[in-house]
């Protein structure tokens, strides 16, 4: 139709969240989840998804950064993927499998004990990527992200997004700037995604999000509060 009055056939954030807490996606992600679980934390998260699942069943609604990431890889099938903050690489496997093909650009500091958790580095990520069964290439860009992603996107003025995630800088001031940094390079249909939006150590991080999402006309968006650290979404409609 010349005109379109719904605009053009796209994931809507509400399709997202739904796909993100069927019970199909956390079956699936509870045949790899574990696999990831090479830390402390890992595993608790791993076995809060279970005994909740075990719980409440289809009825439970939950979203963070895993089930809306896995959900978005496989809706969208991403050509390219940008995360910003990687530490070992979980959020990044969980798109590798949605879709084993796409390709990864991840940036990170590699802070020691980020966290007070280990941060092993580049090549322990790329090892966790391609034993998901990464078929596409990972690129890094290492080092402060309000100094390098700039520069980087600077050279590849052409270079967009498919999907997105921010969970890097978490003071007020820098996450605001990491996700105005990558706004632009997200494509219309895209989904960015930014992590612990309800984290007690860093309680201004929801209204960085809605900040950030206030100014951009074309972003629809999601939050979710409820439980554990919370996770904002949001699709490029424009």
């Amino acid at each position: 139709m010349a005109n379109e009055p719904y605009g053009h056939p796209r994931i809507n954030v509400s399709t997202l969240a739904n796909l993100a807490t069927s019970p199909r996606t956390w079956a699936e992600i509870l045949m790899f989840h574990g696999d990831l679980a090479s830390d402390d934390y890992v595993r608790y998260v791993d076995e809060f998804y279970r005994t909740n699942l075990a719980k409440y069943g289809d009825a439970w609604h939950y979203l963070d950064i895993v089930n809306v990431l896995y959900a978005a890889s496989k809706a969208l099938q991403p050509k390219t993927y940008l995360e910003v903050g990687v530490r070992r690489g979980r959020s990044a496997c969980s798109v590798v499998r949605g879709c084993p093909t796409v390709d990864i650009v991840a940036c990170d500091m590699w802070q020691a004990n980020y966290a007070g958790m280990e941060n092993p580095g580049p090549k322990f990520v790329e090892e966790e990527l391609k034993r998901s069964g990464l078929k596409g290439r990972v690129g890094f860009v290492n080092g402060d992200s309000h100094v390098v992603l700039p520069e980087f996107f600077k050279q590849r003025p052409d270079m967009k997004f498919d999907l997105i995630t921010i969970d890097g800088d978490h003071s007020e001031a820098g996450a605001y700037r990491d996700l105005c940094d990558v706004a632009p390079q997200l494509r219309p249909g895209g989904v960015i995604v930014f992590d612990d939006i309800s984290h007690p150590a860093h309680p201004y991080l929801l209204e960085v999000w809605r900040k950030f999402v206030r100014e951009r006309d074309y972003l629809s968006a999601y939050e979710y509060t409820e439980q554990g650290y919370g996770v904002a979404f949001a699709v490029r409609t424009k």
